[in-house]
């Protein structure tokens, strides 16, 4: 993938955004395969992946489960790589990208979030490559921006950290035990003004499906900017409503 941008490409330092996706979803199963103004909800990610700069690939980190079929196949006509592995030890499937493409940093997105901004990403894929020596950039360290347009990196160092030390719920979550244990890691956060974490875009419940496919019909078929998404849903605020009861299942709980 062509990517412009300032002068990083001489630093050698290979970044590349895995996005976690999978069908077998409690709350709203197959919610990654579902049409999202004629487009499934995982392109929608894929393409604000593809669209931020500073990244040298995509990958689609989905697992070996006969069930996933369908997101390893899309994945592939979508043109990116595609890693599988475990169901439930996601971790090990980011690890498995890192080998796969020799990347120094991975920018973890979620398949169930189609509203990302690729500026976000590449936000945080810049403070990265001007500041090589941090373990972890996101912007959710403080949270500020609604929940749904979550973009964190992690160094390959960190991660293979992780990897060696994380049990349970830190192997579900990925980047967990990066900024909720007690190692010390380099740490950095995005933040934004004003303040916008009580909304919420991410896709979990078919009352999120709703707000997502009003917000879309609005703004159109395109990866939205979060300023744009922001101020559209502070102008209707039934919208926000329609989802703002649902509650994000503790870290605990996988």
């Amino acid at each position: 993938m062509e990517v412009c941008g300032p002068n990083w490409q001489n630093a050698g330092m290979k970044v590349v955004a895995v996005v976690q996706a999978r069908t077998g979803s409690t709350r709203l199963p197959g919610k990654v395969l579902l049409p999202l103004a004629g487009r499934p909800v995982l392109e929608w990610v894929v393409r604000a992946g593809q669209a931020a700069a500073g990244l040298d690939g995509v990958v689609v980190a989905t697992s070996v489960a006969p069930g996933d079929d369908a997101v390893a196949e899309l994945a592939a006509n979508l043109g990116v790589t595609v890693v599988r592995g475990s169901e439930d030890d996601v971790l090990s499937r980011f690890m498995l990208a890192v080998s796969q493409t020799g990347a120094d940093a991975v920018v973890r997105l979620t398949a169930d979030c189609p509203l990302l901004d690729p500026q976000l990403v590449s936000h945080v894929v810049a403070i990265w490559r001007g500041q090589p020596q941090l373990d972890y950039v996101a912007s959710t360290l403080v949270r500020t921006l609604p929940r749904g347009l979550d973009v964190e990196l992690a160094s390959r160092a960190a991660l293979a950290v992780a990897d060696a030390e994380a049990r349970d719920h830190h192997r579900v979550h990925v980047t967990s035990y990066l900024y909720a244990s007690e190692r010390d890691f380099n740490r950095l956060g995005l933040v934004v003004q004003p303040t916008a974490n009580d909304l919420r875009v991410t896709l979990d419940t078919p009352e999120d499906f709703h707000v997502i496919e009003a917000v879309v019909a609005r703004l159109g078929d395109r990866p939205p900017a979060w300023r744009d998404l922001v101020a559209l849903l502070r102008a209707h605020p039934e919208l926000a409503a329609a989802n703002a009861n649902i509650h994000q299942k503790p870290l605990s709980e996988g």
